[in-house]
């Protein structure tokens, strides 16, 4: 890189600047971010096709720049129904600038356990744009285990990943009573990308 540019960055609700920051985020900590750019508008109709927009609540975890959260905007998900769960400080401006009526949270999603204020209604799906292949599996585990203490007994999960297989071991599935299956994938993605339900058994 070895250069700085003197050109103005793009102001926090620009989609101009989620390239650049995206990239930033990777550069700093490409273990947390684990793709160079934001995921495309493919992969994230593949992640939210199956979410009904009267089915209750929605939780994003990593949503980043934003790009699941507006495909489900696109699908009729209303946004005050939107809780967004970010960690990385940089993308939390541009998200309370573009979704002002979604709920957002700078916090881990291994805390996700901690969250209790559903008033009337758990929340009925979880969409993951986590990097879960570059997370440690207790850590997975612990996300994963979360997210089903929260959602209601017939919520779903759904998450992308860039390898083979689900990005969740067969042992942390059966022990969280899990199933995992393949609903599609897009080559237009950078990288390539395969997307996964989770949802308990029987």
């Amino acid at each position: 890189m070895g250069q700085t540019c003197s050109k103005m960055p793009a102001a926090p609700d620009r989609p101009d600047g989620d390239f650049a920051r995206f990239f930033r985020s990777w550069v700093a900590n490409p273990m947390r971010v684990s793709a160079i750019a934001p995921s495309g508008r493919r992969l994230a109709a593949i992640m939210t096709r199956e979410i009904d927009p009267a089915g209750g609540p929605v939780i994003e975890l990593g949503p980043g720049t934003g790009v699941f959260t507006r495909a489900l905007l696109a699908r009729g998900v209303p946004e005050p129904d939107l809780t967004l769960v970010e960690y990385g400080a940089e993308f939390i401006p541009a998200l309370h600038a573009r979704f002002p009526a979604a709920k957002i949270l700078q916090m881990d999603a291994a805390r996700l356990d901690e969250l209790s204020d559903w008033p009337g209604r758990r929340p009925g799906y979880v969409v993951s744009g986590l990097p879960l292949l570059s997370i440690p599996a207790a850590l997975r585990a612990r996300i994963l285990g979360g997210a089903f203490k929260v959602l209601r007994p017939e919520g779903t999960f759904y998450q992308f990943t860039y390898g083979p297989r689900p990005p969740v071991s067969r042992d942390i599935l059966e022990a969280l009573d899990l199933a995992a299956v393949r609903i599609g994938g897009t080559f237009g993605n950078l990288p390539p990308a395969s997307v996964y339900r989770f949802e308990r058994r029987g």
